[in-house]
C-alpha cells in the first residue's frame, strides 16, 4: 500500500490475537505498522511481532523493490514492534540501525546486542536525510515508554507516531476510529497525559497532512479531530455529556437500583450501564474517561467492595483518573460499608466531586431507595 509516492505501507495483521498486552480484548485483531521510505537512501520505520518475521521481511523486500535496506529507524521496542531487528539485521548486514540512546540499551536485554558497529543514537532535534525526504526526531518519553521517538518527514508532511494516535482492530475502518482508539489509549497510555500533551504541544508546530502510527489505520483525513481527542483525552477533559453507571451485583438486588438510576438519566443525557462482573472493564474504564459524571455501584462484600469494583476502581486510579463527579450506591444486608470503601479507593485520585445524593440499600430496593435514585438522578443531570 503506498501512502505517498515514496513511503509504503509493510506492516501486518495479526487477526488471531485475542489479548494485547495479555489483557486487552481485541476481537478484531491487531495491526502492527511498519513503513518503508524510497529515496537516495531507503529507511524502514519499525518492525513487528516476533510472529511475523517472515512476513513482515516479506512485505519490506516487495516495497524495496530489489534495493537494500541502509536504514532501520526503531522508535519503540515493545516487542510487538521490535521483535524482528536481529531478522532485519541478518537479512540487511550493512544497514545501520537509528534509535534513542535507551533504545539500544533496551536490545541488549531483549535480544543480547546494541549494534555497537552499526547504531546511530538519535535525541530530540536530530534529523536522518535521506535525500528529497529528511527525518526529523522528537523525543516522546513515556508514550508509552522511556525511549520513545517519533519521526517527522518534511517532504510529504508525515507524522510517524509510534504508539501514539494507535487503535486495536485493522488498518482499516478510520472513520470507526475512536471508540477503539480511546480504549487502546486510556488503557495503556492514560496514566501519561502530561508526557502526550508535551508533545501535542510539539507536533503544533508541524505541517502535518498524514499521521502513521503503529497500530490500527494510517490517518489522512480530518486530522483535528484526532488530535482534539487526543488532546481532551491527554488533559482528562470528558469528550461530551454524559453519565457512566457501573455496578457489581450478587443477586440483582444493585443491579435493580443501577439500572432504574441508569433509565432516568437516559431521559436527560447520555448514559452507559455497565455489568462489572461480565462486561469488557477496560472498556468501562476508558468510557470511564469519556464522561464527566460516574456513578458505582457495589454490595459490599466481606466488609470490603465486590471483587469486580475494586478492580474497576483500582483500573481507574492506575490511569490517572480524575476531574470527574462521582457518586455512589451501596448495597449490605446487614452492614453497608461498599460507599465507604469505594471512597477510600479513590484517594489516589485529583479533583474529584461527589454527589451529595447516593443511595443506601438493605439487600433490595426499597420505596426509600426509589426516592433516593430520583434525588440522585437529578442532581447527575443538573446543569
Amino acid at each position: 500500500m503506498h501512502i505517498t509516492k515514496d513511503v509504503i505501507y509493510a506492516g501486518v495483521s495479526d487477526k488471531d490475537k485475542d489479548l494485547f498486552e495479555g489483557q486487552y480484548k481485541v476481537p478484531n485483531g491487531v495491526s502492527y505498522n511498519s513503513y518503508v521510505i524510497l529515496d537516495e537512501k531507503t529507511a524502514v520505520i519499525d518492525t513487528t511481532d516476533g510472529a511475523f518475521c517472515d512476513e513482515w521481511l516479506s512485505n519490506v523486500e516487495r516495497a524495496l523493490a530489489g534495493r537494500d535496506a541502509d536504514y532501520l529507524v526503531v522508535q519503540h521496542m515493545e516487542p510487538d514492534h521490535s521483535s524482528n531487528i536481529i531478522g532485519f539485521a541478518r537479512r540487511y548486514p550493512e544497514a545501520l540501525i537509528v534509535a534513542s540512546e535507551k533504545a539500544f540499551s533496551m536490545m541488549k536485554n531483549f535480544y543480547g546486542s546494541s549494534f555497537e558497529e552499526r547504531r546511530v543514537v538519535v535525541k530530540e532535534g536530530d534529523t536522518l536525510a535521506l535525500g528529497r525526504h529528511t527525518l526529523s526526531f522528537i523525543s516522546a518519553p513515556m508514550v508509552h515508554w522511556p525511549e520513545v521517538i517519533m519521526s517527522y518527514d518534511a517532504c510529504d508532511k508525515i507524522l510517524f507516531t509510534a504508539d501514539g494516535f494507535g487503535r486495536f482492530g485493522s488498518t482499516s475502518e478510520e472513520d470507526e476510529w475512536k471508540n477503539e482508539a480511546r480504549r487502546y489509549y486510556i488503557g495503556i497510555v492514560g496514566k501519561y497525559g502530561p508526557q502526550v500533551s508535551s508533545v501535542l504541544k510539539k507536533a503544533a508546530a508541524l505541517d502535518i497532512k498524514t499521521i502513521c502510527p503503529l497500530h490500527g489505520p494510517v490517518l489522512t483525513k480530518n486530522l483535528e479531530y484526532y488530535i482534539d481527542l487526543y488532546t481532551k483525552w491527554s488533559s482528562y477533559t470528558p469528550e461530551e455529556d454524559g453519565v457512566v453507571v457501573a455496578y457489581a451485583s450478587i443477586y440483582g438486588n444493585t443491579r435493580a437500583a443501577a439500572e432504574i438510576l441508569a433509565q432516568k438519566i437516559g431521559e436527560h443525557t447520555n448514559v452507559k450501564l455497565f455489568d462489572l462482573s461480565r462486561c469488557d472493564i477496560h472498556e468501562a474504564i476508558a468510557c470511564a474517561f469519556a464522561y464527566p459524571k460516574l456513578v458505582l455501584a457495589s454490595s459490599t462484600y466481606n466488609g470490603e467492595v465486590f471483587p469486580s469494583m475494586r478492580a474497576y476502581i483500582s483500573g481507574l486510579v492506575e490511569r490517572g483518573y480524575r476531574a470527574r463527579t462521582v457518586a455512589f450506591i451501596e448495597n449490605g444486608s446487614w452492614a453497608p460499608m461498599a460507599t465507604k470503601q469505594m471512597r477510600a479507593l479513590l484517594e489516589g485520585c485529583k479533583d474529584l466531586t461527589f454527589t451529595e445524593a447516593g443511595v443506601k440499600i438493605l439487600s433490595s430496593v426499597s420505596d426509600k431507595n426509589r426516592d433516593e435514585i430520583e434525588a440522585l438522578a437529578q442532581e447527575l443531570c443538573s446543569k
